[in-house]
This record gives C-alpha cells, structure tokens and sequence, in this order.
C-alpha cells in the first residue's frame, strides 16, 4: 500500500507534504498504465511462448518480490487500526473469503467448466486480496485505513484459509494438495511481506527512496507473470480464452458489487463500503497463478492471468465512478466565519 493513501491532509483538506501529493500522482498513473503493461504482456506471452515458457519455474520467486514490496509499504499503525475497528475488518474479511470462493465455484459449475478451469477459477476466489486495491481504494475515496488493514489481514491468514478453501471447493475437480498449498504460500507470501515489513522497521531512510518506485516494481512483475502463464497455455487459449473471460468478468464483478453489498449489510459508512468493494473484488491473482503452476497445468493458471488484466481494469473504472459521486452519508462542514 503507498503511503500516499493513508491520511495525510490537514483540517482545510489541504495536502502536508507535497512528496505524498506527488506520490499519489504516480499511483494515479501506475493504475491507469497497470492494464496496458498486463495487455502487453498477455499478447507477448501468446505470441512467444518459447521466450517465457521456460521462465515458468521463476514465478514463485517473482511473487515473492512483489509481496515484499507490500511488506515494505506496511507500518505498525495498519495493524493497529485491526484492533480500532475489529467488526469492521471482521466483516471484510468474513465478505472476502466467503463471497470470492463462492461466487468462483457457482460460476465453475454454472458454465460447466473443465476440471483445469474450474480449478483456476475457484482458486482465484480463494486467494487473499489484491495489492492494488488499497490505491483503488484511495482513488474512489473510500476508507483507505479499512481497506489496508483487510488486505493485510487476509494476507496474514492466506496460509490457512486459502489452502482449506480449494480443498473444500475444488477437491471434487482435483487432487488437492493442501499441506503443499500451505509451505508455498508461507514461502511466496508470508516470509517476503514479513520480511519486507522488518526492512521497513530498520533500513526506514533507505525504503523511504525507494517507495515512490514501488508501484510500478510491483506492475512489471506482475506483468512479466502473466506473460509467462499466458505463454504456458498460448496452445488453448483460443479456444478457452472466451468462457475463460467471462467467467472472470463475472466473479470480479460479484466480487465488487457483493463487497459494496456487505458493507452496506453490515451498516457501515460509505467510505468503508467503497473499501470493502475492492478487498472483496479485487484478488491476489499472482499467488493463484503460482499455486496453479506448481500443483495444477498452465490451464489452470488461465484465469489468474485474465483476473490480473480484468480486476485492474474494472477496478480503475469503479474507483472513478465512485470518486465523482457524492459520499452518500458524508455531513457537510459549516466554516466558521
């Protein structure tokens, strides 16, 4: 998460330190490059699979960088803000592990998927949020507090829950390895975020220059990994890429919607509604991929890599949308004269 989304403006709204302001700039344009690097490299993948078909056994490291990268952009206070607001966090996190995996396995069944994408479906619901949505979240003018300390949280307890999930959700697909699932996540996951948290405690000068870049590390990785599972099912993807999209379309868009949905069920404000929509719709789709590389096909990874393109897309579009709407129980602030 960029430090640009945590509060930082005085009383008057106005901004106290023009670095965060032009932080913030840079998240704004790393969101709306995002998708044309993912679409980049998506075409490069299908057109050149043998250049990064042979990068296939990189991936978990690549994942590992880009969690490491969220690691560093954590600070004490987001955890803090868990225990401010536990129903809250309760809520988006019961929303996202309930909602995403349910939506993936109705929509696997739904449009009779094959067991490959009916695994990679359900797998993409199942992994924890996705490392843009704290700037989505930023930009539609939700509750960037709320939604840093969901997406942390559901990172946190990824090495549990989302191994379990995709044992309960996908094993009738499937053979299910859950005790391998578990040490992968907590080796791609866990011990970068951990670790890049640690850095952040005691090298704070030296990833204090390089915050600013970290968007866009975390783009071109991401990036560079969908090349590399595109390129591993450039074979079939003509003829899976149509249900393949659709199928994700529709999860992200029950994802968001369905987040909105249990915010507003749950009586929280519209800031924190806005936020939950994108810990909710918006899924660490690079962990997928790498879960589905190492225990499934490159098939199965198919969705992951059309989420990671789709959810930044749809995702930059809702935070506009919102962002130009009113919030719905903001109070306006008489001045004094």
């Amino acid at each position: 998460m960029l430090e640009a989304t945590k509060p930082q403006n005085s009383p008057d709204g106005a901004p106290l330190n023009p670095a965060l302001e032009a932080e913030s700039r840079i998240a704004r344009i790393a969101v709306t490059v995002f998708p044309l690097l993912v679409v980049v490299a998506g075409i490069a993948g299908f057109l050149l699979p043998g250049v990064f078909k042979p990068m296939g056994p990189s991936v978990p490291y690549l994942l590992g960088i880009i969690m490491f990268c969220m690691g560093l952009t954590l600070t004490p206070p987001d955890f803090a803000a868990v225990a401010k607001r536990p129903w809250a966090v309760a809520l988006g996190i019961v929303a996202h592990y309930v909602i995403m995996p349910g939506a993936g396995w109705l929509i696997a069944s739904a449009l009779n998927l094959s067991p490959e994408l009916a695994v990679g479906v359900i797998l993409v619901g199942c992994a924890p949020s996705g490392t843009a949505s704290n700037v989505m979240a930023f930009l539609a003018k939700g509750d960037v507090a709320l939604s840093v300390a969901v997406a942390s949280v559901s990172t946190l307890i990824a090495p549990i829950v989302t191994p379990l999930l995709v044992l309960f959700l996908a094993g009738s697909y499937l053979q299910i390895d859950a005790a391998g699932m578990v040490l992968d996540i907590v080796k791609t996951v866990l011990l970068p975020v951990v670790a890049g948290l640690v850095a952040r405690l005691f090298l704070k000068k030296l990833v204090a220059r390089v915050l600013p870049a970290l968007p866009w590390a975390s783009a071109v990785v991401i990036s560079l990994i969908v090349a590399i599972v595109v390129a591993g099912s450039a074979s079939k993807i003509i003829d899976a890429g149509a249900i393949v999209f659709l199928a994700v379309v529709l999860h992200n868009g029950f994802g968001l919607g369905l987040g909105y949905l249990a915010g507003k069920l749950g009586r929280l404000d519209d800031k924190a509604r806005r936020a939950l929509a994108f810990e909710v719709g918006m899924q660490n789709s690079g962990l997928a991929s790498t879960l589905a590389i190492a225990h499934f096909t490159p098939l199965a990874a198919l969705p992951s890599a059309v989420f990671s393109l789709w959810h930044n897309i749809s995702g930059a579009i809702v935070a506009a949308w919102l962002a130009r709407r009113p919030l719905a129980d903001k109070v306006p602030v008489q001045k004094t004269p």
